[in-house]
């Protein structure tokens, strides 16, 4: 196909996605990613424009994949997200912005001004709950011996059979949609019963990269 039958395609392909969404009246949005996986990141940087939006008239959230494939310091990145969106997320749109750019957590805490101590007792209380760094070094709970577990939101990963990062999932239904910021914006808007004016408002329509950084990317199939 050249490119101008792929967009037709994949324009297609969306707009009969979109239609099959449930609709609310508050639309509950959940993208869950591995934290350091290169798509997981990708649908990240087009999702946020979006939360930064609609996070006031949809429930947008982040969401973490019950095991890792990037070892501790993705284990450490999903609890310090999950913290941050759980007890300061006013802070966590501009932390996770700059993560998603840089990478470098350090940098991000001081730009987003996270309150560290409150971070610290929230990770490691949930790092004990949870048993994250106790099954991390016990390879016997690893999944397929590769991958250690996160099972801060197993429950939900469960109810919506989440296989890898990223997976969408809107009003409890998973689809598929293009990594872009105006392909993210129409499936959360065909979601509401009655869509904000704010839907009216046209985002980037470019595919973004994989990993971190900015660009555009190619391809919306990738998967951890």
């Amino acid at each position: 196909l050249n490119t101008s039958e792929e967009i037709k395609r994949e324009t297609q392909e969306e707009s009969q996605q979109t239609k099959e969404i449930p609709k609310a009246d508050k639309p509950n949005i959940k993208l869950f990613v591995m934290a350091l996986c290169p798509f997981g990141l990708q649908a990240e940087k087009a999702y946020l424009p979006v939360y930064k939006l609609l996070k006031d008239k949809a429930d947008m959230t982040i969401n973490f994949v019950s095991y890792a494939m990037h070892g501790k310091r993705e284990l450490d990145e999903n609890l310090r997200q999950y913290c941050i969106q759980l007890e300061q997320k006013d802070k966590f749109y501009e932390y996770l912005s700059c993560f998603v750019d840089a990478g470098n957590y350090t940098k991000c805490l001081e730009e987003a001004k996270i309150d560290k101590t409150k971070l610290d007792l929230c990770m490691n209380r949930t790092d004990e709950q949870y048993n994250i760094t106790e099954m991390f070094n016990d390879k016997s709970t690893w999944a397929s011996g590769r991958f250690p577990p996160f099972n801060v939101e197993a429950d939900l990963n469960e109810k919506y059979g989440v296989r890898g990062s990223p997976t969408f999932v809107v009003n409890d239904k998973v689809v598929s949609v293009n990594r872009s910021p105006e392909a993210i914006k129409e499936a959360v808007c065909s979601a509401f019963n009655n869509p904000p004016e704010e839907c009216n408002q046209r985002l980037s329509g470019n595919v973004t990269s994989p990993g971190f950084g900015g660009g555009v990317g190619s391809s919306s199939g990738g998967q951890c």
